[in-house]
Parts: structure tokens; C-alpha cells; sequence
């Protein structure tokens, strides 16, 4: 028996093995092939090489400082994205419409840039420079000007997050809340976290992964002192310009393990919670 017409809504079979085999290529040239090597290099003197490589305590001291600037930016960003995208979905004000522009501002601005404009303002030169050396405070290579400048290219992904999914919610909750006198902070926790706990967790996993592998900012403001205010991408560029190269991949390779890690475990909550958001979502 001859197989009916295909429908018009139906996609031509090779169309689809046509779009599977280009997703899969650009999947394998441009992120596992990249990967690959990474690791390849990092290893191509043996375990022991790359675990002396990490061990170095200069290495040891990027790690730290990448942990720190994170542990600091991420929650930071996280209130800021939780405020903000309540504010721009809750409620009605005017510039809101400027708001919503200027928190996508880090997404066109170059990270080369956002870290210069650190520079002339807490720089020696800056406008503030006279003042903060006069107490004595460094933000320009210091950790400051380093938790500054990640917190600059990172700020978006929070309530870029959020604002669409709290949108998608309403008000409806908020508002039965108010009515029943719970004050703001009493809805913030009771009502509001608890609709957006999963889109908030999306947020700061993909936060904290840019704030572990940012390079442009940092590397303006944080001076490539060794040891003091080298992140691990710096300490990367540095190994690698020293022709260090077992070195700097093996460094490379722990970075690219957290951006790994941070995948599966988006993916897992994803699996393993699936119906609760979607009705999250839903809802």
C-alpha cells in the first residue's frame, strides 16, 4: 500500500537530516572539537604535569580570587535582578522603559570598555582617584575594582531571567497579598521567591559562570599582578604568553570543568523537576 500525501505541515524528512547534521557539526567544530584540546593539551604531559600546573601557587591563587569575586558578584547581581525585575513587572513608573533598556547596556557594551570607564573613575587620574588615595582605599588593582568590573558584565543575566517568567505570572498574587495585609517584605518571601525560585537558580548558575570566566574587564582593571589580582583567565593569558602551554590549559581545562558542571547540574534540575516548572511557568 503507497504511503498517503505528506501533510503541508509536515517537514520533509531530508530537511530534517539536513538541519540534524548542520546542528550537530557546528555542535562538534565549535564546542566539542575546542574542548577536546583543551583537555588534550592540559594532559599531554600526564596527570602529574597538569595537577603540579593547578597546584602552583600562583595558580592556587587565581582560583581563590576567581571564588571570592564570585561569591561577592553573584549575590549582588542576584538581589539587583530580584528588585529589578519586580519593579519592572509589579509595578508602573515612569523610566521604566529606560530601566529595561539600560540593565541589556553590558550585553552591547565591549567588557574592554566597562572596564576603562572603571579606570578614569577610580583610577590615580579618575575623578574619585584623589579621594580614595587621601583614605587610602585601592579599587584599581584591588579586588574592588575586580568584584567592580564582574559585577558590570554579569548584572544582566539575573533579571534578564526573571522579568519575562514574573511577567508571564502577573500580579494576581502579589495583589491578593496586599489585600490580606502582608507587607511587601512578607509577599517578597511567601508569595514572589517561591513562584520564581527555579528562574532565579537558572540566573545565578549562568551568572556565576560568566563571573568565573570573565576576561576583558578584569584584565583592565586588576593591574596582571601574579599571585594578587590575577583571576584564572589571567592566569591563563599569562602562562600561556610565558609558553607555559601545559600549564595554561591545565588552568583552562578547570575552567572549562566549571562551565561543564554548571551544564549538567542546569540540566539535571531541569530533568529532574520538569513538571514543577513547567507549571511554574504555567502559572
Amino acid at each position: 500500500m503507497s504511503r498517503g500525501p505528506r501533510r503541508s505541515t509536515e517537514d520533509h524528512p531530508l530537511l530534517r537530516v539536513t538541519l540534524g547534521v548542520v546542528a550537530v557539526g557546528f555542535i562538534g567544530l565549535f564546542l566539542v572539537l575546542p574542548l577536546t584540546m583543551v583537555f588534550s593539551e592540559a594532559l599531554s604531559r600526564g596527570l602529574a604535569a597538569a595537577l603540579a600546573a593547578i597546584e602552583d601557587p600562583d595558580a592556587l591563587a587565581a582560583v581563590r580570587l576567581t571564588g571570592i569575586v564570585a561569591a561577592v558578584a553573584v549575590p549582588l547581581n542576584a538581589v539587583f535582578g530580584i528588585a529589578a525585575s519586580w519593579a519592572i513587572t509589579k509595578f508602573d513608573f515612569c523610566g521604566k522603559g529606560l530601566l529595561t533598556t539600560l540593565i541589556d547596556l553590558p550585553f552591547s557594551v565591549s567588557p574592554v570598555v566597562s572596564g576603562l570607564i572603571y579606570v578614569l573613575i577610580f583610577g590615580l587620574q579618575g575623578w574619585l582617584g584623589a579621594t580614595l588615595r587621601d583614605w587610602d582605599f585601592k579599587v584599581i588593582f584591588a579586588l574592588p575594582g575586580i568584584v567592580l568590573a564582574t559585577m558590570f558584565v554579569t548584572f544582566p543575566f539575573v533579571a534578564r531571567e526573571l522579568i519575562p517568567l514574573m511577567a508571564d505570572q502577573g500580579r494576581e498574587e502579589e495583589e491578593a497579598a496586599a489585600s490580606l495585609g502582608a507587607s511587601g517584605l512578607q509577599t517578597l518571601l511567601r508569595v514572589t521567591l517561591p513562584n520564581i525560585k527555579w528562574g532565579l537558580l537558572y540566573g545565578v548558575l549562568l551568572c556565576n559562570a560568566r563571573a568565573m570566566g570573565e576576561f576583558g574587564a578584569v584584565s583592565v582593571v586588576s593591574g596582571h599582578i601574579r599571585g594578587l589580582t590575577n583571576t584564572m583567565p589571567l592566569h591563563v593569558e599569562v602562562l600561556y604568553n610565558d609558553y607555559q602551554f601545559v600549564g595554561a590549559f591545565a588552568v583552562a581545562s578547570l575552567l572549562a570543568l566549571l562551565a561543564i558542571v554548571t551544564l549538567f547540574l542546569k540540566s539535571f534540575l531541569e530533568w529532574r523537576y520538569a513538571d514543577e516548572i513547567a507549571a511554574t511557568h504555567r502559572h
